[in-house]
């Protein structure tokens, strides 16, 4: 097994790890925010550990798009197109929203701010996500939801 073969089963476990992560802060921002709860130092951590994730997926996954060549695909054949372009851009995306997101919450005084900014930020990341996992689909049929 080979480096490549590694990355790429490090950065398909890992997605699972960040999807979990960004789903707990995102329902905890939500319960705090309508529950007028205050901002614990568990939802500070909780949102560090979050965005962690997401920088080291970031980092496995530049890793790989740069070693298979990803970015010499041919835009006329859809899954290429797909990991060429609408995966990484979307990946990106997501990945500032949550660092935005968390620097944001970190500037607002008030408890109901921060979890207001983590649920939007963090909400619209995992939406992205979530249509970049049903592109992917689309793109590679034989692909699934919960494929390694």
């Amino acid at each position: 097994m080979g480096i490549y073969e590694i990355l790429k089963s490090a950065h398909s476990g890992w997605r699972y790890l960040v999807i979990i992560l960004l789903l707990v802060a995102f329902i905890n921002a939500l319960m705090g925010y309508l529950g007028r709860k205050p901002y614990t130092e568990g939802n500070r951590k909780l949102n560090v550990f979050a965005l962690i994730s997401a920088h080291i997926q970031l980092v496995l996954g530049l890793l790989l798009y740069f070693m298979h060549d990803w970015y010499k695909g041919d835009m006329s054949i859809a899954i290429q197109r797909y990991w060429k372009m609408e995966h990484i851009t979307m990946m990106l995306v997501a990945i500032v929203l949550i660092t935005v997101g968390n620097a944001r919450s970190k500037k607002v005084d008030s408890a109901l701010m921060k979890h207001r900014t983590i649920f939007v930020f963090f909400g619209l990341a995992l939406l992205l996500i979530t249509v970049a996992i049903f592109g992917m689909i689309k793109a590679d049929p034989s692909r699934h939801l919960f494929a390694m």
